[in-house]
């Protein structure tokens, strides 16, 4: 199953994305307005409403605008040096814990909308990651009972400002500009993906040239050990957002650098989920 957020006249509406048709599921739950809603309900409830929307037509989804999945993730947590490639090209040992960091919601950004490079730095850059979505509470998890707590999985792109990124120590005020976080298009429920959304290709590309090429398989903390860290310590709730790193390639490790500018376009593609892509401009 696949699900995702659009804008109507009358507001976000949560739809089926079945063969390139969206089925809509707030004209029968005019309660689904968010994606967090949609999570919430029961199984039962989830898979009559789904094989009720289903019989509708639909509608075709190239003309849709598209929403973030959610709208204000409780908590959108990133690990940071999770590939050991990606770790080695910035200088970096891999960690022996996961560079956890927090992103907040106004960083994130709707697929398809303008990627903002800020007036005060022009080394925005690129980082193609797979997003976790929790699906149901999470406290003192095991490896065995991790990835039951997960609702599904999407794309995340954690677009960094280089410079403020290494103003200090902590990372969060580069993570954190307004409107450099693309995340979606839609999200694919666990059982259409490996476990853990283990083995599944995942790429980056500025204006069509492959920048990162890789595959999750490489990821050094998988989806069920964050899961498993992350709830030793707080508790998961429905709809928080993990992003699980990034492989080798981003711009600021290239030879010269290179940094998204207003006009490029930036595709996050991951296998079996689907393609995140944004233009760039500059704020306002």
């Amino acid at each position: 199953m696949r699900w995702l957020r659009y804008d109507a006249a009358d507001g976000p509406r949560i739809g089926l994305l079945q063969s390139e048709r969206v089925h809509d599921l707030t004209a029968l739950h005019p309660d689904l307005r968010d994606g967090l809603a949609w999570l919430g309900l029961s199984a039962a409830v989830r898979a009559d409403l789904q094989a009720r929307a289903l019989r509708a037509p639909g509608v075709p989804l190239a003309g849709l605008a598209l929403l973030t999945p959610l709208a204000r993730p409780g908590k959108l947590i990133c690990l940071g040096l999770n590939y050991a490639d990606h770790a080695a090209e910035g200088g970096h040992q891999a960690p022996e814990y996961p560079a956890f960091f927090m992103r907040g919601a106004t960083s994130l950004l709707a697929p398809g909308a303008p990627l903002l490079r800020p007036h005060c730095s022009d080394k925005l850059d690129f980082e193609a990651e797979l997003a976790v979505i929790i699906g149901s509470p999470a406290r003192q998890r095991t490896l065995d009972d991790a990835l039951a707590c997960v609702g599904g999985y999407s794309i995340f792109n954690d677009g960094t400002l280089r410079d403020y990124q290494r103003k200090a120590s902590q990372w969060t005020i580069g993570k954190n500009f307004d409107a450099t976080g693309p995340f979606g298009p839609w999200v694919v429920s666990p059982d259409e993906l490996p476990p853990g959304a283990s083995g599944l290709r995942i790429q980056s590309r500025l204006n069509g040239q492959v920048m990162q090429d890789s595959n999750t398989r490489l990821m050094i903390t998988t989806v069920a050990q964050a899961i498993v860290l992350l709830s030793e310590c707080l508790t998961l709730e429905v709809g928080d957002v993990i992003a699980m790193g990034t492989p080798a390639g981003v711009g600021y490790a290239r030879k010269p650098p290179v940094f998204m500018k207003a006009g490029d376009r930036i595709e996050i593609d991951i296998e079996q989920i689907g393609v995140l892509a944004n233009p760039i401009a500059d704020a306002a």
